[in-house]
């Protein structure tokens, strides 16, 4: 008797406070598949619903005009010159590392422009390069910590020399920043190095090293 009641009273709990199966809720909503509630939320201002394809077939999706939208560039990159067909979305960090080969624009933050790991050196000011779209650089100079070294630039003895990294994951973005300072101020005080490497992060910390050798490399290219 008791095990009856038991079980009516489980039954009037489900009906009398509203419980729902997981199929009556969606169906209440307008989401089970194939019902024409959601069709006429989603399309409500006045566009059609796409054309459902037919059992069997293939329906072909609309493609984006933008994916087809290609620009052709010119840029030099480490005194070569190159010319490129790019994607609309192709970060200049892409183009360098994928296309031309360049691995020393890193990616710390996954693209959000927070690290500095990216750094290079485009028409004489450091940038971001994986914020930096690679279609706007049509006719660009680009430096990068591949190019500064092969030019035997005295800013790389002096990081070696001040043991100015660990990993050195972060490096060619100082680097990088680094030459941009001393190009446009080949007379910076500790403060005007540490302002211009404030956007750059290292994770092993080896921040107090680098004032002392962009200065040594500042001196260096004044004896020059």
């Amino acid at each position: 008797m008791k095990e009856k009641k038991k079980k009516s009273s489980e039954q009037e709990r489900k009906k009398g406070f509203g419980h729902l199966s997981r199929r009556e809720f969606l169906k209440d909503a307008g989401l089970v598949i194939g019902g024409t509630t959601m069709g006429s939320v989603a399309f409500a201002a006045g566009t059609e619903p796409p054309k459902l394809a037919e059992e069997n077939t293939v329906t072909e999706a609309p493609r984006m005009e933008a994916s087809a939208a290609k620009n052709t560039i010119e840029l030099t990159v480490n005194g070569g010159k190159y010319r490129f067909t790019v994607e609309p979305h192709w970060s200049l960090r892409q183009l360098l590392r994928d296309e031309i080969g360049l691995t020393s624009p890193k990616d710390w933050c996954g693209g959000q422009g927070a690290c500095g790991s990216c750094t290079v050196i485009l028409n004489g000011r450091p940038v971001l390069s994986c914020l930096t779209l690679a279609c706007e650089c049509d006719g660009a100079m680009v430096e990068t910590a591949e190019g500064i070294a092969n030019a035997g630039h005295p800013v790389i003895q002096s990081y070696i020399k001040y043991n100015a990294f660990q990993c050195g994951y972060c490096t060619p973005g100082f680097v990088t920043t680094a030459k941009a300072l001393l190009d446009r101020n080949p007379d910076p005080t500790e403060a005007d190095v540490r302002d211009a490497l404030g956007g750059n992060l290292c994770r092993c910390g080896t921040y107090q090293q680098h004032p002392p050798a962009v200065l040594e490399a500042a001196e260096v290219l004044k004896k020059a």
